[in-house]
């Protein structure tokens, strides 16, 4: 039995979004070719791989014993893809670059302008996420991080350590004590299904009952909000040449262990001998440290 890369694929996307809608968004084809597809791949194996509820697909015990093996050849898929795209010697094209929605809108998207102009043979695609995404398949080619890899297939390119604060815009800061404590302040903050994500866990721990007076599952109407002068907000304290005025003004308050942090990154080791990778790679590399310097 013969089970094709893209069958495989088929197979894991289904698995790890837990439904045929989701994977046929992932793989961006129709939702009918799904099911044709894992019907064709059921009878190949001879047995069901996956359980349809109103909920979802939740794999069988025979689907749970083909998770890892297809886990691995997604892996050597993108190390393949990689080998074959290192014999290009020039860097041009497409390079995809993941983080967080903070990190995506105030640096990488002006970033990628700046790339544009100084070499326009380069293109970025930007991929915000609260989620990471998978570099050793291939999903992404850079990713800048705040948690350093523990894959072996991965490699740590640069790590920036930084200062944290609470940042609110100008008009709230007049209405608030000279020195005002964590718990004084009306906090903006992710809602579900993000209430995992930082800087929530951090403030559930040092504030009682934490109760924000405002949520979103999106970060560019949360600042919004903190800009609006609805409530506070943590930020990466640090300026770059992209960075723009928001009218926010930081706090003098005390934000213990969380009052620093780091931004890695990271990329397969394979990448950097794509030529338009390892371009990119540098230019990240450089404003990043034009950032330590200021």
């Amino acid at each position: 039995m013969d089970i094709s890369w893209d069958d495989a694929r088929l197979f894991l996307a289904i698995a790890e979004t837990g439904s045929f809608s989701g994977a046929a968004r992932l793989l961006r084809i129709g939702q009918p070719t799904v099911s044709r597809r894992l019907a064709a791949l059921e009878y190949a194996v001879g047995a069901t791989l996956f359980r349809r509820s109103a909920d979802g697909a939740a794999l069988t015990a025979a689907g749970e014993r083909l998770v890892l093996p297809a886990k691995k050849m997604a892996e050597w898929a993108g190390e393949l893809h990689r080998a074959a795209e290192s014999a290009d010697n020039s860097p041009r094209g497409l390079v995809r670059v993941t983080s967080s929605p903070y990190t995506s809108f105030d640096f990488l998207a002006p970033f990628a302008g700046f790339v544009a102009q100084k070499h326009p043979g380069l293109r970025l695609e930007v991929l915000s996420t609260i989620q990471h995404l998978d570099l050793a398949r291939g999903e992404a080619d850079l990713a800048l991080r705040t948690r350093p890899p523990t894959n072996a297939d991965l490699k740590l390119v640069y790590t920036l350590e930084m200062e944290n604060a609470v940042f609110v815009s100008k008009a709230l800061k007049a209405k608030l004590p000279r020195k005002p404590t964590l718990q004084q302040l009306p906090w903006v903050a992710w809602a579900p299904p993000f209430e995992s994500v930082t800087p929530n866990p951090q403030l559930e721990s040092f504030i009682p009952d934490f109760t924000p007076v405002f949520t979103t599952d999106n970060y560019l109407v949360m600042l919004a909000a903190v800009e609006a002068g609805v409530g506070a907000m943590v930020l990466a304290n640090l300026t770059h040449r992209f960075s723009r005025d928001r009218g926010l003004v930081p706090l003098d308050v005390d934000l213990g262990p969380f009052a620093t942090g780091r931004v890695h990154l990271v990329c397969a080791r394979s990448a950097l001998d794509i030529p338009r990778v390892r371009k990119v790679s540098e230019l990240l590399v450089d404003e990043l440290e034009r950032v330590k310097r200021r």
